[in-house]
C-alpha cells in the first residue's frame, strides 16, 4: 500500500468524516436550475450522479452527511448585495426561496433522516457564518469531504474555511463541477492540490467499503 492510499484511509475513517454537499439543490442543479450552464456541467460531468453515490455509500458506511443550501427570503431580507453575483443572482428567473422547491436537494442523491441540512441566507460560503463548524465538531469531524457546486465560488470557499478551521479537506475531484466546464480541472491542479486532499469518487467508495468490511 502506498503511503498517499494510507493517508487517505486515515483520513477517511467513518467515525471522524463528515461529507459536505454543496448547493446541490434543485434550483441550482435540477432541470429547473436558475443556472443551467452549471446544472448541465454538474450532469453532464457525471459529478452530481458521483455525488449521489458518495452520499450513499457514507449512509452504509455510517458518515455523517451535511447539505449545505443557499437561499433567500422572499423580502430579501438578510441577503448581500456586496458582489456581483448576489446582485446578478436577484434578477434570475428562478429564485432560491426559502421553503421552495428550488431549495430541496435535488435527485438523485439520496437524503437520510440522519442527515442535516445547512441553510444560508448570506455570503459566499457553506462553511463561515453558518452552523456547519459547530455541528463538525459536535460530530468528533477532523475530516470533511466537500462535493458539489461550483468549483468557480462555493467549492473554494468550503475547501479553504474548512483548512483554516483545523479540519482536513478530502476532495473527490470528479464529484464537483463548476463552469466553463474545463475550469473545475484547472481550480483543482491550481488551488485545491495545494490545500486539500485530491482524490477521486471511487477511490473513496473503496476505503468506506473496506472499513464497513473490517467492523
Amino acid at each position: 500500500m502506498s503511503s498517499g492510499a494510507a493517508q487517505l484511509i486515515e483520513q477517511l475513517d467513518p467515525a471522524s468524516t463528515v461529507l459536505l454537499t454543496v448547493e446541490c439543490q434543485r434550483g441550482v442543479v435540477g432541470p429547473d436550475s436558475a443556472l443551467p450552464e452549471l446544472a448541465d456541467a454538474a450532469r453532464n460531468s457525471g459529478a452530481l450522479a458521483r455525488v449521489a453515490r458518495l452520499v450513499a455509500a457514507a449512509h452504509d458506511a455510517g458518515v455523517q452527511v451535511l447539505h449545505a443550501v443557499a437561499e433567500r427570503r422572499p423580502d430579501g431580507r438578510g441577503a448581500g448585495r456586496n458582489a456581483r453575483l448576489f446582485r446578478a443572482a436577484e434578477r434570475l428567473p428562478v429564485q432560491q426561496l426559502t421553503g421552495s422547491t428550488a431549495v430541496r436537494i435535488a435527485d438523485p442523491i439520496p437524503v437520510s433522516e440522519d442527515d442535516l441540512v445547512v441553510r444560508r441566507l448570506h455570503g459566499l460560503s457553506p462553511v463561515a457564518g453558518t452552523e456547519v463548524d459547530a455541528l463538525l465538531r459536535n460530530f468528533g469531524c477532523r475530516t470533511l469531504v466537500v462535493t458539489g457546486v461550483s468549483a468557480n465560488v462555493a467549492i473554494p470557499n468550503a475547501v479553504f474555511d474548512a483548512v483554516n478551521l483545523g479540519y482536513t479537506a478530502v476532495v473527490p475531484a470528479d464529484a464537483i463541477a463548476g463552469v466553463p466546464a474545463d475550469y473545475t480541472a484547472a481550480m483543482v491542479r491550481n488551488t485545491l492540490a495545494l490545500v486539500a486532499t485530491v482524490t477521486t469518487t471511487d477511490d473513496v467508495l473503496a476505503i468506506w467499503r473496506r472499513l464497513r468490511g473490517g467492523r
